[in-house]
């Protein structure tokens, strides 16, 4: 099923923002669309104002912040802390939601005067670890990451990651109990949190039907797997529930394969469904929609990731996690990391946790509304 036209070109004007400019040829293999489509659409939000177009480019609107950093200190008297180099912020292609972390970082380190090194690892397995240690051959004094673990056995991988040699903070990622990276500063959600309120939200409206679908393919969706099973088996109010996959499994650079999410709704006997991410719950309403069946009155959708949510033809209710605040506090934590450096005395390991919150709009209602 295809993208809505909406959700596509937010994440045009995600990926042109964060990078300063795209190729087309380039935005149509991300979005796995005809360069014809990616043109169309970079012409009508360059009419927009919204980027600017170029010979088979588009560009942003607005400066790209890539060398020089901000004269001017945190606070009045202090030294700014870029001295000691760059510090490298990496995260993964294709990823619309660590894009709003990356710029909540960013922010916090321009602020401070530091000079962002911004890298981009690419999607294939294993492109991290070579690209992580060339920055580290470059003078860099930290490094913000967002490891891809697209799998359980590739996040087990990372004990690389824990001898850089460099204070490291990982975004949005909690490492696992006992693993290398244990005692590595990280800033995550609270994701256990956020179904949390996905599932009393629908259970207030009177839902005892309720289906979670996610993927498996990244360290967030599998959070979201296991914190769904849990809270679902502990109300005693939910009759029915299951957990399982919005799409096939592909292989990287293959187009995932929608599954018929409706079929599986009606199997049982389903009122809500809690759907991760944005792209997958509008796809959602709209398969839906060609069963006819109706959003909200037969059954409420809620969204997990709140990126494109609210633009679609039935504005999806939500939850919302602190994209951009997880980037802000990851760039503090570090900073602070880089100060203790010259002090005395042993460094105490930091992870934060920050609690996401509920957007309700127009795709959940009380059971039995028309």
């Amino acid at each position: 099923m295809r993208e809505p036209r909406d959700v596509r070109r937010q994440r045009i004007l995600a990926v042109v923002e964060s990078r300063g400019e795209a190729r087309l040829s380039d935005l149509a293999d991300d979005l796995e669309v005809s360069v014809i489509t990616v043109r169309r659409d970079v012409e009508d939000l360059a009419r927009e104002g919204k980027l600017r177009r170029g010979h088979g480019v588009a560009r942003s609107v607005g400066p790209v912040e890539r060398g020089a950093p901000r004269a001017e200190p945190v606070a009045q008297g202090a030294e700014p802390a870029a001295q000691g180099g760059a510090v490298a912020l990496m995260v993964p292609e294709r990823h619309t939601y660590l894009y709003e972390t990356m710029h909540g970082a960013r922010s916090v380190l321009y602020e401070a005067g530091v000079r962002v090194a911004l890298h981009i690892a690419p999607q294939a397995e294993g492109a991290e670890r070579p690209l992580v240690e060339r920055v580290l051959g470059e003078e860099i004094q930290g490094l913000l990451i967002a490891p891809r673990w697209r799998t359980a056995q590739e996040e087990a991988d990372y004990a690389w990651l824990a001898a850089s040699g460099v204070p490291t903070v990982l975004m949005e990622r909690r490492p696992r109990a006992g693993s290398a990276l244990h005692t590595m500063d990280s800033v995550c959600t609270d994701h256990w949190y956020g179904i949390h309120l996905a599932v009393d939200h629908l259970v207030r409206l009177g839902h005892r039907r309720i289906v979670l679908a996610a993927r498996d393919d990244s360290p967030t969706a599998r959070a979201l797997r296991a914190a769904f099973a849990e809270i679902a088996a502990s109300r005693p109010e939910i009759e029915d529930w299951t957990v399982m996959l919005s799409a096939a499994n592909a292989g990287v650079g293959r187009v995932r394969e929608p599954l018929d999410l409706a079929a599986r709704l009606r199997e049982h006997g389903a009122t809500g469904a809690v759907l991760h991410g944005d792209v997958d719950a509008l796809m959602l309403v709209q398969q839906l929609m060609d069963h006819g069946m109706r959003v909200p009155q037969d059954c409420s959708v809620v969204a997990y990731d709140d990126v494109v949510a609210a633009l679609g033809s039935t504005p999806l209710t939500a939850v919302s996690p602190p994209k951009y605040e997880v980037g802000r506090t990851a760039a503090g934590l570090l900073l602070r990391r880089l100060e203790e450096l010259a002090a005395p005395g042993a460094v105490t390991t930091q992870r934060a946790e920050l609690l996401p919150e509920l957007k309700v709009r127009g795709s959940t209602t009380q059971v039995g509304v028309v």
